[in-house]
């Protein structure tokens, strides 16, 4: 399992984000708070507080494609 923090700014990033998940077999969950939701659900990325980075966790110890797929979106420290 891996978790990274990720930024959605607009309404592309979020339609973004949602495509290259759609197209990745490895579960992927969002978390802001106590709240979890399906990185693949547009709904669910909406219900999220998107003002602040959120995590991004990864529940597959191989997902150094997924990360480069989603390169953009992750808050770089």
């Amino acid at each position: 399992m891996k978790k990274v923090k990720i930024k959605l700014e607009t309404i592309q990033d979020i339609r973004d984000f949602v495509n290259i998940m759609a197209t990745q077999t490895i579960d992927v969950d969002l978390s802001s708070g106590r709240y979890v939701v399906d990185a693949k659900s547009i709904m669910g990325i909406f219900s999220l507080d998107l003002l602040k980075p959120i995590d991004m966790i990864i529940h597959s110890d191989d997902c150094d494609d997924l990360l480069k797929a989603v390169d953009k979106f992750i808050v770089k420290e």
